[in-house]
């Protein structure tokens, strides 16, 4: 690389945008800026810290950026409490993603990132895998928002000069990830005897690492102009080869007991866990091979290393805390 690429983070202290920052800052010859978006009613853009911890000035925040890669926004609420949930899921993803559009716009940025979510396909697969040829068909008000600002990038970018892609990747896994996974973490840890042993789902994920090597390469890639990927692993697995691969970086046996499916889903609807019985126990697939022919893009781990090693470091990340 021999020249600065300037890029722009929003959602910079995120799960994945602190990952994505890290990595940039890593590989050098990037010069990484992050945004903060402010104020549930409408898009406020104030300066961050970048990755040498200096906040610039907001009046310099667009000089000269090439990309911005959008993370930022409202994601899944695992105990809503709102009375109107769809109604601040559009302020944030929606209304603040064009907000944030119209100013790149504006600056003279050349590529705008959208991290989306595979919700927009739907939440599980019946016959087939879903691809990018697949009709959307979210489920969630947290996956019709991420549709809904896809579609409205898309109506204001035609024939502009900025570039779009859409990257719509499934369940996000690291040893510090949160919400159902990281429940999941927990439950391998206590080394019970956990009911999985009969669950044959067939899941798509991607590992934090996987994620951000592609949006990396999503920055900068001219083929990926214009273009909408859907981004995973590349392999698919159980609950209980999940739980298994899990249990191998914690330490701890790995005891998975045969309970019909139909009595754990009656179980998760009672405890009020139907979304993540849903996640965890269905089947959502992706052909992600996509990004692998027209990027040539491939994935820098597997899930056979990552997955233990998300395990493991959950376990230190636990032990510091005691």
């Amino acid at each position: 690389m021999t020249s600065s690429f300037n890029i722009l983070v929003t959602g910079a202290t995120g799960f994945i945008g602190q990952a994505l920052v890290k990595e940039l800052g890593a590989r050098g010859g990037f010069n990484v800026r992050s945004l903060s978006l402010k104020n549930a009613s409408k898009a406020v853009f104030a300066p961050a810290p970048d990755a040498s911890g200096q906040a610039p000035a907001a009046s310099h925040l667009a000089d000269d950026i090439d990309v911005v890669v959008h993370l930022a926004g409202r994601a899944h609420i695992l105990k809503e409490t709102a009375s109107d949930p769809m109604q601040l899921y559009r302020a944030d993803n929606v209304d603040k993603t064009l907000e944030l559009a119209k100013w790149a716009m504006r600056s003279g940025v050349k590529r705008f990132v959208f991290v989306s979510s595979i919700g927009v396909n739907g939440s599980t697969t019946q016959a087939g895998p879903f691809s990018e040829d697949s009709a959307p068909a979210p489920k969630a008000d947290y996956a019709v928002s991420k549709l809904e600002a896809e579609i409205a990038l898309q109506a204001l970018l035609q024939g502009s000069a900025m570039e779009l892609v859409i990257i719509r990747p499934p369940l996000v896994y690291a040893g510090h990830a949160p919400g159902n996974f990281r429940r999941l973490m927990q439950l391998v840890n206590t080394g019970l005897p956990l009911p999985f042993a009969r669950v044959e789902n067939s899941r798509s994920m991607v590992a934090l690492e996987n994620l951000v090597d592609f949006i990396i390469c999503c920055t900068r890639h001219p083929l990926a102009a214009n273009e909408t990927f859907l981004i995973a692993d590349g392999v698919d697995l159980s609950i209980s080869q999940i739980a298994q691969y899990l249990a191998q970086g914690l330490g701890r046996p790995s005891r998975l007991w045969p309970v019909p499916l139909s009595m754990m889903a009656l179980g998760a609807r009672l405890l009020g866990v139907k979304g993540m019985f849903e996640q965890l126990f269905q089947s959502l697939t992706i052909d992600s091979s996509k990004a692998r022919k027209l990027l040539h893009w491939q994935p820098p781990v597997t899930p056979q290393q990552a997955l233990p090693k998300a395990g493991a470091d959950y376990l230190d990340a636990s032990r510091k805390q005691v």
